[in-house]
């Protein structure tokens, strides 16, 4: 699959953040062949990396930006199950076990992926076992996440609740690279962190607005801050 203005980028051993991230914490001689592999790519805002039911051909890292991960309804109603960060592995399961993609990856803002194809990345699996290990971390990471994800909208008793808990993980994932400042970049339209939610865009609206005025979290035009863990951490209980 090719993309619009995508190009190579500088390789791995430029990122600052690599023992963060999953798949990349990689030492010696397989480090040096996981670099080799696949290839980064620039893509631009609402790129489809790749769409739900397509035959699965390659495994993505997300390296910079974010991505959004649906599935559509029957009734053609999408549904957003996850926005994914850099360090982030889509496509993992469905490349392990040959299947088709279960749902449809969108860059929500410009994102630096790196794509390998299946085939590389089950022989490079195969050769180390240091990269096997990591590979059943990540999938289950992804297991955990898709838990906590369904037990926030299924359990949750409150809309605002539930948005608490989506800026919170995306305030958690911030702190992750940069210490303990839960700073991000809201690159979800209203509509979109409503659908994330599971409610409307007029309550997210509300919501947020009532969030900065109790000093639970700071906006400045798409620049959330997360002032208060203590006190989103409280509306989800």
């Amino acid at each position: 699959m090719t993309y619009p203005h995508s190009h190579m980028t500088t390789g791995c051993k430029n990122c600052s953040d690599r023992s963060l991230r999953i798949m990349c914490d990689l030492s010696g001689q397989a480090r040096v062949d996981f670099e080799a592999l696949g290839m980064q790519m620039k893509l631009p805002k609402r790129a489809i990396i790749f769409q739900e039911d397509d035959v699965c051909d390659a495994a993505t890292i997300v390296c910079m930006g974010q991505v959004k991960l649906s599935c559509t309804s029957r009734e053609g109603k999408t549904h957003i199950l996850k926005i994914a960060v850099p360090g982030d592995v889509l496509g993992m399961g469905a490349a392990i076990s040959g299947a088709h993609f279960e749902v449809t990856a969108e860059t929500i803002e410009p994102c630096v992926v790196k794509k390998i194809r299946r085939s590389e990345l089950l022989a490079f699996l195969e050769k180390y076992g240091q990269a096997s290990m990591l590979a059943a971390k990540a999938l289950s990471e992804e297991y955990k996440s898709a838990f906590f994800d369904a037990r926030r909208l299924a359990l949750s008793g409150s809309t605002a609740g539930r948005l608490a808990g989506v800026l919170l993980d995306w305030g958690r994932a911030a702190a992750g690279c940069n210490g303990t400042d839960m700073r991000f970049t809201m690159a979800l339209t209203h509509e979109e962190l409503a659908n994330l939610a599971g409610t409307s865009r007029e309550t997210v609206t509300r919501a947020l607005g009532k969030f900065q005025k109790e000093g639970l979290i700071e906006i400045h035009g798409s620049s959330f801050r997360v002032v208060s863990p203590t006190g989103l951490e409280t509306l989800c209980s």
